[in-house]
């Protein structure tokens, strides 16, 4: 959890630079997913372009296996030998699949703890906030260490008409108007992204049945792409793919909605990312691409070698 923290209060500037330009927390949601979609898109094509050099090497290892498999010195220096023909790297592609969960999770973090990660509060301060409203009748913050008290808090600033001096001296004036100016910026197309669903009720229940309808309808959808990694998957990893929607849904119903509703949009951008992989990056074009230049490159050599004689 702590180096997600760290993440998520570095990406916390961005949220709050975003926030303030628009001054409402919802769009600086979707300004923010998508700037990181847009930057991490590098890092999937290159994940793309190492999954489809080792997708097409497995006939080759098969062949290599079973002539080897006996003796494993020989097996591995005729699968380096193959790797460097075709100038594969095996773990080429684990590094750009483990940084963009860092990143996501990061992002996760921002936007769970605004308080922390976007306006930078320390987290002392945070406490003595969470205490100092704990003690006043009526009210309650972080019930059973919830990860999401500091939104619950935001809620707080945002519903109280004034809150006692033993609250509002915690902060510097700065603070201060920074939690109030945030606090009053969750309302989204008139959804108050700080209650929380399965309290709220009314178009709030809108959160957890679109996590729900975008997770599931991008996965069938994908599931039937042409060229898309989940085209070819069956049996259990199906039932997962389809089973885990259901779980983000569930708990979308019980949290504060803003985390809902990054999901909705961070599933939305997923798959339009999806999209433009599956058009222009399909493993068949990159397997084609790379023929292409490896015939190039074996003319030029045949072209040079003819110039010595």
């Amino acid at each position: 959890m702590g180096i997600f923290n760290i993440f998520g209060s570095l990406f916390g500037y961005i949220l709050w630079a975003a926030y303030y330009l628009v001054s409402n927390f919802g769009i600086a949601i979707i300004i923010f997913t998508l700037v990181f979609k847009v930057v991490l898109f590098p890092t999937s094509v290159k994940q793309q372009r190492s999954m489809a050099a080792t997708a097409k090497l497995q006939a080759k290892q098969k062949e290599i296996k079973e002539r080897y498999g006996n003796d494993k010195q020989k097996y591995n220096e005729e699968m380096q030998k193959l790797y460097a023909k075709e100038n594969v790297k095996p773990f080429g592609g684990c590094l750009t699949s483990i940084f963009p969960m860092f990143i996501m999770l990061g992002i996760y973090y921002a936007v769970i703890q605004p308080l922390s990660n976007v306006i930078h509060i320390s987290a002392e301060k945070v406490s003595d906030l969470t205490n100092a409203l704990n003690s006043i009748p009526g009210v309650a913050v972080n019930a059973g260490g919830s990860i999401y008290g500091e939104i619950d808090i935001l809620r707080i600033f945002d519903s109280a008409g004034s809150l006692p001096e033993s609250v509002t001296s915690i902060l510097t004036g700065d603070e201060l108007e920074k939690v109030y100016s945030l606090s009053g910026g969750f309302k989204f197309l008139g959804l108050d992204l700080l209650g929380t669903p399965n309290t709220a009720g009314g178009w709030l229940l809108l959160i957890p049945i679109l996590c729900l309808v975008t997770s599931v309808g991008t996965q069938i959808i994908t599931m039937f792409m042409k060229g898309s990694p989940m085209s070819n998957q069956r049996g259990c990893m199906r039932f997962m793919f389809l089973a885990l929607p259901l779980l983000t849904a569930w708990i979308a119903y019980t949290v504060p909605a803003a985390v809902g509703f990054y999901w909705i949009w961070s599933t939305l951008f997923g798959f339009a990312q999806t999209m433009i992989m599956t058009k222009f990056y399909s493993p068949d074009k990159i397997n084609a691409e790379t023929e292409a230049r490896h015939v190039a490159r074996l003319e030029l050599d045949e072209k040079q070698v003819k110039r010595l004689y």
